[in-house]
């Protein structure tokens, strides 16, 4: 062999250099995650969301009780004990729809 004993083969080198690259890639890629993640909840504390508004009282009709309820943007909507969705307007809290669920 003409190789000195402490030279050491290309292949190896090349497979050093792999290793090396693959190991700072991943260091990196892990310090941009760290910092996206810290920067996203300091986003977050920054600017909370706003509080979901609801009415102050809501009279069901005689006899119904709420099983479920859901808001929209100018909406609010319960699921009644006998399966009927009511949808109420979330400005004037007045009866906007009855829809009667069908089994």
């Amino acid at each position: 062999m003409s190789d000195s004993p402490g030279e050491e083969p290309a292949n190896l080198k090349f497979l050093r250099r792999l290793v090396t690259a693959l190991t700072a890639t991943m260091m990196i890629g892990l310090v941009v995650l760290i910092g996206l993640i810290v920067i996203r909840l300091q986003t977050a504390a920054a600017n909370p969301p706003s509080a979901l508004a609801l009415p102050d009282s809501i009279t069901l009709p005689a006899g119904q009780s709420a099983q479920a309820f859901t808001r929209g943007s100018d909406w609010y909507a319960f699921v009644t004990g006998d399966d009927t969705i009511l949808i109420y307007d979330a400005n004037s809290g007045a009866l906007r729809q009855t829809i009667k669920i069908n089994n």
